[in-house]
């Protein structure tokens, strides 16, 4: 017998299980890992840009653009394809992480320049190494200032995940379209991928808008 109902709980909450099971494993294991490596690696693209000579900081300038101006798809399928050996969830975080880097690494830039010139004159004047200056100085300001245009790319990478689909890596939205097309039904399964989704992403985003008018008054 064919269901024409426009919605049927029967299918949400059959499909529901695999999809939080996906969203769990999936989703948020490649946003979490993701942005680690995307904070790290940023952070390190904007120390280099600024402290290896000029040829050098040349060449990753371009590269990070590169990256950063060409689709993740793109990216995603083009490491994919190149190396075959490699689990598709591997290279799904890894891509990921890379891309994400580029940007952030815009931002730790945009961080570090907005340090007040006396910062760097107290330092120079307390005889500190760079090394320690950097560390204990420049770094955790730039961090500081940053951490909510962090948080924001986070959140765009979390809503990115199902780009994940182009190189056979179901999320919760490709285990939703999964049963939509087994049992015909597409309406209850997507709208709920989107509710979760929204779930996740709307109290991390009004935790940003928070932190960043918190940090606004220091």
């Amino acid at each position: 017998m064919i269901d024409n109902s426009l919605w049927n709980w029967d299918h949400v909450w059959a499909a529901l299980p695999d999809m939080l099971w996906k969203f769990l494993t999936v989703t948020l294991l490649v946003t979490f890992v993701g942005s680690a490596i995307a904070a790290v690696l940023g952070l390190l693209i904007a120390l280099a840009r600024r402290s290896a000579p000029r040829p050098v900081a040349a060449v990753i300038t371009f590269a990070m653009n590169f990256v950063r101006m060409t689709p993740i798809v793109v990216q995603l399928l083009f490491i994919y394809f190149t190396f075959t050996s490699i689990d598709p969830l591997t290279i799904g975080i890894v891509v990921f992480g890379v891309h994400y880097a580029t940007y952030m690494a815009e931002v730790y830039r945009a961080g570090i320049d907005s340090i007040p010139k006396g910062q760097w004159e107290a330092t120079t004047a307390l005889s500190m190494s760079p090394g320690r200056t950097w560390i204990a100085v420049i770094i955790p300001q730039a961090v500081r200032a940053t951490a909510p245009a962090l948080g924001n790319y986070v959140i765009s990478m979390f809503k990115e995940t199902p780009f994940l689909a182009a190189i056979t890596v179901i999320d919760m939205l490709g285990a939703a379209q999964t049963y939509g097309g087994n049992h015909f039904r597409y309406i209850e399964v997507i709208t709920m991928a989107g509710i979760l989704f929204l779930i996740a992403s709307y109290p991390t985003s009004l935790l940003v808008t928070r932190l960043e008018k918190r940090l606004a008054f220091h």
